[in-house]
């Protein structure tokens, strides 16, 4: 037992080893005499248990694998082939050029983020954006915070904060995404919930009734966008709430989560309301998203009345929830791309990848099916499908895009086998993320557009044996 002891490398051994010595250059010295001491239990462990001991080159170079592997980023580019634009999971809207560009730029060195050049002083960092979402959206002033959730509590907590009455329709108290609901958020934001109508109907009459109440702060609409309700339904237009909360004396607050600067019907999806619209119809606050179909980084919009963002302005909340400097940066180039709206789709990839049209993608499909069944090996069918994409994190959630992509089936199909497929290609050097659908899994093209890196990605792909 001693002499097989003896026979383990000694640290400095494994230190010194070619590969051991890449280690140190690439992680540093601390880090890699960690790593060798962790594998060197292991081969003590092996001796009490009659195993094969190992090199001190194989030991660094089992040093430099484990390095590596602990080095990688934990948020890493993967192929949403998911079929959902907007992937809340997978981070949501991507970038336009200009706005990636803007943040590098912001990030690289000092920026006036709260420094008036013009008179020598401290500024605001809304006023980088407060002229151009006013030109764009019609509203009086505006400020930005870290999401439209945050704009919402913000909103709610500065205009009814203690205990003053919001009303708001049973049909519009939507839970979003990761089990957030309105009504936690009202009571989280100090508001007093005042529910009218049903979740199917609610008429101007129930608004009426309800404003007769104590202490009412705020009429709240709030935009069913992650569901629909059809059939025997009706709502008051938000014309009619402004005029309600005019004659007593409240604002109306207009929250349509996703929201959109443009008529989305040119590019040929369904037509949603716009801010300009809302803004129009004598909503005195708006809020909405900037990473949803606005197509920019996560954050929240708050417009409209003048006197009313001055107040939201001077709660204490807001410099908790306020953006900085490299967000900023891509809100105003994206914000930006939307004075020439000619030219937005070639711009925003968000409206080029919903605008994407079904031709375009079957034939990617087509093009890249050969390449694709060859990579993954006769153990895998690679059959070319039509499926439908969504637009995703709430917006028009009934609304589906006529698209194309792969099916990916094992011939000795199980679901096991299924699984184990889905799993090999998440852990490709870019990991590729579908779907499982009426077993196969599919890869839904509508948002690849680098055909040449995903099959070169491929390339890591070994043929497993599928169970």
């Amino acid at each position: 037992m001693n002499t097989n002891f003896r026979a383990i490398p000694s640290t400095d051994s494994v230190l010194q080893s070619s590969t051991g010595q890449a280690a140190v250059q690439r992680f540093g010295h601390q880090q890699t005499i960690a790593h060798i001491r962790a594998l060197l239990e292991q081969e003590r462990d092996a001796v009490r248990q009659n195993g094969k001991l190992r090199d001190a080159e194989t030991l660094g170079a089992l040093v430099l694998g484990n390095l590596e592997a602990t080095s990688q980023a934990a948020l890493r580019p993967v192929f949403n082939l998911t079929g959902t634009v907007l992937h809340t999971n997978l981070g949501r809207a991507l970038l336009a050029e200009e706005a990636v560009e803007a943040v590098i730029a912001a990030m690289r060195a000092p920026v006036a983020l709260e420094y008036d050049l013009a008179k020598g002083q401290r500024g605001e960092r809304d006023d980088h954006l407060r002229a151009l979402i006013c030109e764009l959206t019609g509203a009086e002033d505006a400020t930005v915070v870290n999401n439209n959730a945050a704009a919402v509590l913000l909103v709610l907590n500065t205009l009814a904060g203690h205990g003053g009455g919001a009303i708001v329709s049973r049909g519009e108290l939507v839970e979003i995404g990761g089990a957030f609901r309105m009504p936690d958020i009202m009571a989280q934001a100090g508001a007093r919930l005042i529910e009218v109508g049903t979740t199917n109907r609610t008429h101007e009459k129930d608004y009426r009734a309800a404003l007769e109440q104590e202490n009412v702060a705020l009429l709240l609409r709030v935009h069913t966008s992650n569901y629909r309700i059809e059939g025997f339904t009706s709502a008051v237009p938000a014309a009619i709430l402004a005029r309600l909360a005019r004659s007593s004396g409240i604002p109306l607050v207009n929250d349509l989560g996703s929201g959109t600067l443009v008529d989305l019907s040119r590019w040929g999806i369904k037509r949603e309301p716009t801010v300009r619209e809302a803004i129009a119809e004598g909503c005195d606050l708006v809020t909405f998203s900037g990473d949803k179909l606005l197509g920019g980084p996560q954050a929240g919009f708050i417009i409209g009345k003048k006197e009313l963002i001055a107040a939201i302005n001077r709660n204490p909340m807001k410099r908790a929830l306020r953006i900085d400097k490299m967000r900023m940066a891509a809100l105003e180039a994206t914000l930006k791309l939307y004075r020439n709206p000619d030219r937005l789709a070639q711009h925003l990839p968000t409206l080029r990848l919903l605008a994407r049209s079904h031709e375009d993608i079957a034939t990617l499909a087509r093009h890249m099916q050969p390449a694709v069944a060859a990579a993954l090996g006769p153990a895998c069918k690679v059959s070319i499908i039509d499926c439908a994409s969504q637009i995703g994190s709430g917006a028009l959630p009934l609304d589906m895009l006529a698209s194309a992509g792969l099916a990916l089936c094992p011939i000795k199909g199980t679901g096991a086998a299924l699984e184990q497929l889905a799993t090999r290609l998440r852990q490709l050097p870019i990991p590729v993320i579908g779907r499982i659908t009426e077993g196969a899994l599919v890869l839904d093209l509508r948002c690849l557009e680098d055909e040449a890196g995903f099959i070169a990605n491929l390339a890591g792909f070994s043929n497993v044996r599928l169970i």
